[in-house]
């Protein structure tokens, strides 16, 4: 039996529906039913029902984006960053292994040599380093907090989409937005990324911190272009005429744009669609919202 935190949330929701499937049976914790955020009630949780591994897709991303985050300062702080050291020590203490749904946002740009940023190397888009987002800030602030524990899997989600119209949606993001920021970024399909990480305990490949993107990266004229093609809008895509114009007027906190590698997760056995593959696949099957 599997534990589910944040199984209501976008990427939980996914996650549900990956078990399912599977025929796994699991348990989605809601904090109106058991306060996971209290280490003891964890633990307490854990000892008596023994799941085989717990899935931490709990978090505070904020909505519409975020740009939320920095008026929900101690909310973003606790969910990002106390809560997954709460999780690591009521794990330990119960001896359950687990994964953390962490995010590729602690990163921006590329390597000197234009490569994506590997896991070995040090996140450059957080409070230590840069002028960056607190969403961004409080992510990597939760990767330290668990770096060394044992049994975990640390899995970097990035900008996730996937064939269903949602507001949380990537592609749905484009499509609404009235104006679109140029930028190049590793991006991950959600169905892709739930299968990819639970596959990690499947295989048990070892623990550790895993960038789950579909390799490769792809700019926002690319996807738009491969929007058009699909036919699932032909509308005229506006876009900012620098990121000076879309600080300016439509951000309140500077953006995560980034290319990941993903080859450690491919070394390990598991591979996703690339990139531009993806999309398009996701655009062939597209599921507009009446």
């Amino acid at each position: 039996m599997i534990y589910l935190l944040g199984g209501s949330g976008y990427v939980g929701q996914a996650y549900q529906a990956l078990l399912q499937r599977k025929g796994i049976p699991f348990r989605n914790l809601r904090r109106a039913e058991l306060d996971y955020t209290q280490r003891a009630t964890l633990v307490e949780a854990l000892r008596r029902d023994r799941p085989e591994f717990l899935i931490n897709a709990a978090g505070y991303t904020g909505k519409p984006n975020v740009d939320a985050c920095e008026l929900h300062k101690a909310e973003c702080l606790f969910g990002n960053a106390v809560l997954p050291g709460t999780i690591a020590e009521a794990c330990a203490e119960a001896g359950v292994p687990w994964g953390h749904v962490s995010s590729g946002c602690i990163y921006s740009g590329a390597r000197p040599d234009g490569s994506g940023f590997t896991e070995e190397d040090t996140p450059n888009f957080t409070f230590r380093t840069n002028h960056c987002s607190f969403y961004s800030g409080t992510k990597a602030l939760g990767e330290e907090v668990l770096a060394g524990k044992p049994q975990v899997y640390v899995w970097r989600l990035r900008i996730p989409f996937n064939a269903i119209d949602n507001p949380r949606n990537y592609l749905t993001k484009l499509l609404r937005y009235p104006k679109l920021l140029e930028a190049t970024n590793s991006i991950s399909q959600l169905e892709e990324f739930v299968a990819a990480t639970f596959a990690c305990w499947e295989k048990r490949i070892p623990f550790g911190t895993y960038n789950v993107t579909n390799p490769g990266a792809i700019t926002t004229h690319e996807v738009v272009e491969l929007i058009r093609q699909s036919g699932v809008s032909r509308k005229d895509f506006v876009f900012f005429k620098s990121e000076d114009e879309f600080m300016h007027v439509a951000a309140k906190t500077p953006r995560s744009n980034c290319v990941m590698d993903s080859t450690k997760l491919a070394r390990a056995g598991i591979s996703l669609t690339p990139v531009r593959d993806a999309v398009s696949a996701a655009l062939r099957n597209w599921q507009a919202t009446p």
